[in-house]
């Protein structure tokens, strides 16, 4: 025990009698360093004796919240310059004093602020979202196709219902989105009013139209082959891209359409309608997808007449069109009913036994769209009223 205490005072001389002689003495310590620093685990000190490299130390005095704004100088203090923009606070009693006008001109005509409770929700933008569903407006009647099928060759009305009411059975095979299915129908009625398209090539238009709009509204868009499988292998991989290239260029790359279950939103939020009655709607409204002659219709037209004519099915005794559902839609009772009365007798055919049209009944039988397509009053008194002034008309 007594020679390994000697063999260490030894060790501890030799070390500090080779310090004195001006050696470097390595030892192993785990270091922090900069980027791209010397990656050994080395640390090296300069010999006792030996003068240091004079290094520039930057020093900072932290400065106390309250001394911060007095450290500087009197002369310091001219050359600052504190700006004070007030513009924040002119554009907030702007915005405060437009808030507080329109809602005085509502209330002279008996509407309702249905976006009064949502202003401390920044997701739901109620500040901006009258002039959101303003530009919705402008820009459906810029995007909207005009009446095409008289300068198509080769395809019908009964051609484009058939390709309609297989697509909407593609949505639901998919399970894509609504929103991505209104895309579908818009474009391919925008395409085919630009381009003539053989009776060969139909087919290829509405599943190309499909796979833009799901990239366009899915997280997780269906791949070409896909729809290759569910063509039935009609069409390859190729032509589909192709078909797209064309589409792209005669959509000039904006499929940015207002869709109606956006204005049907809207509307439901207007009109405080319940589940049941906003989802009759969406079946009112995805019926006239199928049909031609409500093709050329506005996507708020729709919208307003499915929410008018579901209200009147569901709850007639308390229907009622009122001021704030006029404003909110822009369309008064008068301007709607015509649309009423074509979708009601759409609604009547589409019911009709040999209908060759069952995507939508079929799809909205689903216990998850509460079985509204069974709903007795859709082939109700009510609705054949409706329809005879089609007729009559």
């Amino acid at each position: 025990m007594a020679a390994l205490h000697r063999r260490a005072l030894d060790n501890l001389r030799s070390e500090n009698a080779t310090l004195k002689q001006g050696q470097v003495k390595a030892t192993k310590n785990t270091l922090n360093r900069p980027a791209l620093a010397n990656i050994s685990n080395i640390q090296r000190r300069p010999a006792l004796g030996t003068k240091k490299k004079d290094e520039h130390k930057e020093i900072t005095k932290g400065l106390t919240r309250h001394k911060a704004s007095t450290h500087l100088t009197a002369t310091e203090k001219k050359d600052v310059f504190i700006f004070q923009d007030d513009s924040e606070e002119e554009t907030r009693q702007f915005e405060n004093d437009q808030i507080a006008k329109l809602t005085e001109q509502m209330a002279e005509i008996d509407v309702e602020d249905i976006d009064a409770d949502d202003l401390t929700n920044p997701s739901l933008c109620a500040e901006y979202v009258k002039d959101i569903y303003k530009y919705m407006h402008v820009l459906e009647k810029k995007l909207q196709p005009k009446d095409y099928m008289s300068r198509q060759t080769n395809i019908n009305k009964k051609m484009r219902s058939i390709l309609v009411d297989w697509l909407i059975q593609v949505q639901s095979r998919f399970r894509l989105l609504q929103e991505t299915l209104y895309l579908t129908i818009y474009t391919i009625d925008r395409f085919l009013a630009k381009c003539d398209v053989s009776r060969s090539e139909l087919q290829l238009v509405g599943v190309t139209a499909m796979l833009i709009a799901s990239k366009y509204e899915e997280m997780y868009a269906p791949e070409i082959g896909d729809f290759v499988y569910i063509t039935d292998n009609a069409y390859s991989k190729v032509k589909i891209r192709a078909m797209e290239q064309k589409m792209l260029k005669a959509c000039e790359f904006d499929f940015s359409n207002p869709l109606a279950l956006h204005f049907l939103r809207r509307n439901s939020k207007a009109g405080a309608v319940d589940a049941t009655k906003h989802t009759m709607a969406k079946y009112l409204m995805e019926l006239t997808l199928v049909d031609y002659d409500m093709a050329t219709l506005l996507p708020s037209q729709i919208a307003a007449a499915a929410s008018y004519l579901s209200t009147q099915l569901l709850d007639k005794e308390k229907a009622e069109w009122t001021p704030t559902l006029a404003h909110y839609s822009t369309y008064s009772e008068a301007a709607i009913f015509p649309i009423v009365c074509q979708m009601a007798k759409l609604v009547l055919t589409m019911n009709m036994e040999g209908s060759k049209y069952q995507a939508v009944k079929s799809k909205y039988a689903e216990s998850k769209f509460m079985k509204i397509s069974r709903y007795p009053v859709l082939v109700g008194p009510y609705m054949r009223e409706l329809a005879d002034q089609v007729d009559n008309a």
